[in-house]
């Protein structure tokens, strides 16, 4: 049976190999980007050396299988990972071109633009978040158990409402969300942004 636990440090390998394995809009990224790695550069292990009281993931029986990560304060995390994140993952990288055209070209702009997460119309949900599952652990209910451990964090640490963003290819993802009462927040300029209140 599949448990829902908090993150630990021997975890982060597993962590980082679901974030390429479902980072390509859902689906595998291996094959479609030359440099994966990006991936949880970008979404992932920085979450977990900012704050891992916010991390769980689902566990079966050893290995993580899903995780949920996050920060309560986006505006301090943006600032921490401008400062302190991105000089460490950088020279991995090839900087980003002006104009991306392609999906690695975008999520190399998203890691080397941390002031991408500051927009004023999130503002008021001030905490956000990644979620993923391996496709086999989709669909029976741990996505929802992990939601719900991580934003029972949030209410214990006083933060009312949180958001995401997400690729509007990602449909299935779209649907869970839905499901669980997140709703669309008007950011002009493009992009797929969600929020909710922490409570019940």
């Amino acid at each position: 049976m599949v448990s829902v636990r908090r993150y630990e440090s021997r975890d982060l390998a597993d962590l980082r190999e679901i974030c390429v394995r479902t980072g390509y809009r859902g689906t595998d990224a291996t094959g479609v980007m030359a440099d994966t790695a990006i991936l949880p550069d970008a979404y992932a292990e920085p979450y977990v050396v900012h704050d891992p009281g916010l991390a769980f993931v689902a566990d079966d029986g050893g290995a993580a299988v899903g995780y949920i990560v996050g920060t309560a304060d986006t505006n301090a995390f943006a600032d921490w990972f401008a400062e302190t994140w991105l000089p460490r993952v950088a020279p991995k990288h090839a900087a980003p071109p002006e104009h991306p055209d392609n999906f690695e070209e975008a999520i190399l702009r998203d890691l080397h633009n941390p002031a991408r997460m500051v927009l004023p119309e999130l503002a008021g949900y001030p905490a956000h978040l990644h979620i993923d599952l391996l496709p086999g652990y989709q669909g029976h209910g741990l996505g929802r158990r992990l939601m719900d451990a991580f934003l029972a964090e949030l209410r214990a640490r006083g933060v009312g409402s949180v958001h995401l963003g997400m690729d509007p290819a990602n449909t299935g993802a779209r649907a869970f969300y839905d499901r669980l009462g997140f709703a669309p927040i008007e950011v002009p300029g493009g992009g797929v942004y969600l929020g909710r209140s922490t409570g019940g």
